[in-house]
């Protein structure tokens, strides 16, 4: 564990015992699988944000995603009967697909993450909202996919199916980012794309496949938020979603100027916003000011994060001045040394020569 990761695991356990003092309640079975339920659903999506903040991307419209996919799910599923395993596919295929587009337009057609992802959040929602004429999906009273349903929302031994999928999630993933050679690729993207790109490294197809596997991961997402609310409002479903992924991901570690982060802090930093909205609850706070607190975690994030950067900064000058001065040093003495045995010399004429 990075010196990031235990900072956050330590101010995770510190909210957590205030929690606790201010109300017992906190440590609950009922609440503790619940808070598990929830990092379980929004962990998923943010890993795939994470991926794409350490390419130095950013990715706004997931949650525009998730409506989209989410009515297109349900109708699949009642309106056209299609066996859930197929509509499951297409779903996530539909995830990928959006993906691969932004990471198109971005790679190719060189266009700014902001703007391709901003656009993506306006038209996902406002095709979502056409598509159903603004009206809510649901399942109503049958059974269709209720197989998929227990897995989505079930739980083994009393631990929510999703929590345990995210954990083996951030398991392959952290296998990928920190031992396989595509890891250290996005790394060096997000660190110096240019410089990655004359090193050899395909930075193109690099920060593209972030963007796939964000999209993929959140067509992931959609299917179990879609069973743990049962029904689909084109104009609310996964509203600001995307904000708790970046909120997450920020305090887990992940540098927006890229080449930074860790599959550990990016659940740890999941972790800490669910128990940070257990306290607001629990404190009596109106749930309207739910989004000034994930405003306020993220304002706060990046201001860590640009002390560290400087601090790390001043650490690498002052290390550049301590390995160069002695050599500084040591030539001067040479070049004395060598201007005094020059003056020792006898001097000769031509002629003497």
């Amino acid at each position: 564990m990075m010196k990031k990761e235990l900072g956050l695991f330590l101010l995770l356990a510190v909210i957590s015992a205030i929690t606790a003092a201010i109300n017992p309640a906190f440590l609950s079975f009922v609440n503790l699988l619940n808070m598990a339920n929830l990092v379980g659903l929004f962990g998923v999506f943010a890993l795939g944000e994470g991926l794409v903040i350490i390419t130095g991307g950013i990715d706004l419209s997931l949650g525009s995603m998730f409506a989209l996919l989410g009515v297109i799910f349900i109708d699949l599923l009642t309106t056209y009967q299609v066996p859930w395993p197929f509509a499951l596919l297409l779903v996530l295929m539909g995830g990928l697909a959006l993906g691969g587009i932004q990471g198109f337009l971005i790679t190719r057609l060189k266009m700014q993450p902001f703007i391709v992802t901003l656009c993506g959040l306006l038209i996902y929602r406002g095709a979502a909202r056409y598509y159903t004429s603004d009206s809510t999906r649901g399942f109503g009273y049958g059974d269709e996919a209720s197989t998929l349903s227990n897995i989505a929302s079930g739980n083994i031994a009393g631990i929510p199916n999703t929590f345990i999928f995210l954990t083996i999630l951030a398991l392959i993933l952290g296998v990928l980012l920190h031992r396989s050679v595509y890891g250290r690729w996005l790394y060096a993207v997000g660190k110096n794309e240019e410089a990655a790109r004359f090193s050899g490294i395909n930075t193109n197809l690099v920060i593209a496949t972030a963007y796939v596997i964000s999209g993929g991961l959140a067509g992931v997402s959609t299917v179990m938020f879609v069973f743990y609310t049962n029904s689909v409002s084109p104009s609310s479903f996964g509203n600001f979603y995307e904000l708790y992924a970046i909120a997450a991901a920020v305090l887990g570690g992940c540098s927006l100027r890229g080449g930074e982060g860790s599959i550990l802090g990016i659940v740890l930093g999941t972790a800490l916003l669910q128990v940070l909205q257990n306290l607001v609850n629990i404190l009596g706070i109106p749930n309207s000011l739910n989004f000034a607190v994930m405003g306020t975690v993220i304002l706060i994030g990046v201001l860590a994060d640009q002390q560290l950067q400087a601090r790390r900064r001043r650490k690498a000058a002052l290390a550049g001045l301590a390995r160069t001065a002695p050599r500084s040093k040591e030539s001067t003495i040479l070049q004395g040394a060598a201007s005094h045995s020059a003056a020792a010399l006898p001097t000769t004429t031509g002629d003497q020569a």
